[in-house]
């Protein structure tokens, strides 16, 4: 079977780089915040530029919440956020105390729509969550300016966009806050969970630093009520070989992409954009389908791991349905989740599964006609 992602072929790519920083943090002795964590969100925050700071923690769902507390909000501030996401974009607004309101999306980009932001901004709204969804970056300019408007927080969901660009700027550094997962599966992913916060302020950093660990301060004193979201060395030291080879792993993943697209043109599918101003970081390669369910279960017979990312929209959930407002008028999320349809995307895949995937499509579009 060709999986759809493969993060064991991510780790016997760059075993060797690997196994030595796994060794190193073994034999330091220093296993929860330690070197390997400092270097790690130095390495991650100049990744992004000069003037970032980055703060490691659990998972990229704490990450979310904590930006969401930083920020000092809570019960009762409304967060507008796409439907069209992972369940944990969700769970962390919530987690902070926050209420969600669902926006729907842009039909080409398929993250948040601007003009739906626009339509669901309510007198409890205080921030806006877009989430750079399989990688495509969202509008962040269009967002920011309605931000700006209503005197709104914007919070980055970089979690499937490790390295995307719009005209050169990478995603996470357009608001002055973003979260990221760094899950197995993610382009910057670890053995285990993980995720990161990256900001403009070094003050808000540090307030981060404090709310991950109890709200303790340097006396371990709790000066805030916190979490407990700390990211272990071992993750950190993989974590920093993984971003090493992030640029020329996205570079393959967008290869690959380009190889579907060329192959698929003339077909009946909807293929992901892959605009000239932007660098999609290609977390999965999705196209739409009228006829989904039947090409999903041909290709899984011929050995093809197609999926479904996402099965059903947050509020097509029974925790989330009817209770969350927004959910009633998504007309774009609700047809994009009877169509969407995820094939096999990863750095490490071959040429050789490259060509049956499209030649399976292929086949089955000629046998359906």
């Amino acid at each position: 079977m060709i999986p759809f992602g493969d993060p064991s072929a991510s780790y016997q790519a760059h075993k060797s780089e690997i196994d030595q920083a796994i060794k190193r943090v073994l034999d330091s002795g220093r296993y929860i915040l330690g070197t390997e964590v400092d270097m790690f969100e130095n390495e991650f925050a100049s990744f992004h530029g000069n003037d970032f700071h980055a703060v490691g923690v659990a998972n990229g769902t704490d990450a979310i919440a904590l930006c969401l507390s930083g920020l000092g909000l809570g019960t009762g501030d409304e967060v507008i956020t796409p439907s069209h996401t992972a369940v944990a974009t969700v769970a962390g607004i919530e987690q902070a105390g926050c209420k969600p309101i669902f926006a729907d999306i842009d039909p080409n980009t398929r993250c948040i729509s601007p003009d739906s932001i626009k339509e669901n901004l309510g007198d409890n709204t205080q921030a806006i969550m877009p989430v750079h969804i399989y990688g495509q970056p969202a509008e962040m300019q269009r967002i920011l300016d309605i931000a700006n408007v209503h005197n709104l927080a914007v919070i980055e969901d970089c979690s499937q966009a490790h390295g995307a660009e719009i005209d050169g700027q990478k995603v996470g550094t357009f608001a002055d806050i973003s979260a990221y997962s760094c899950y197995p599966t993610k382009n910057l992913g670890g053995t285990g969970d993980g995720g990161v916060i990256l900001c403009r302020s070094k003050e808000f950093a540090e307030k981060i630093k404090s709310l991950r660990q109890y709200g303790w301060n340097a006396e371990r004193e709790s000066i805030m009520s916190g979490f407990n979201s700390r990211l272990d060395e071992l993750q950190a030291a993989i974590l920093r070989v993984k971003l090493q080879h992030l640029a020329d792993d996205n570079a393959k993943r967008r290869a690959i992409a380009l190889s579907y697209n060329e192959a698929f043109k003339d077909l009946p599918i909807t293929s992901p954009v892959l605009a000239k101003t932007e660098l999609h970081a290609m977390h999965l390669y999705v196209i739409e389908c009228d006829q989904r369910n039947e090409l999903m279960e041909y290709l899984r017979n011929n050995q093809i791991g197609a999926s479904l990312h996402y099965p059903l929209a947050v509020h097509q959930h029974n925790a989330y349905a009817h209770r969350i407002l927004g959910g009633y008028n998504l007309p774009i999320t609700d047809l994009f989740y009877q169509k969407n349809l995820t094939l096999p995307m990863y750095p490490e895949l071959s040429n050789d599964a490259l060509e049956h995937v499209i030649s399976m499509v292929k086949k089955w579009f000629r046998e359906k006609n």
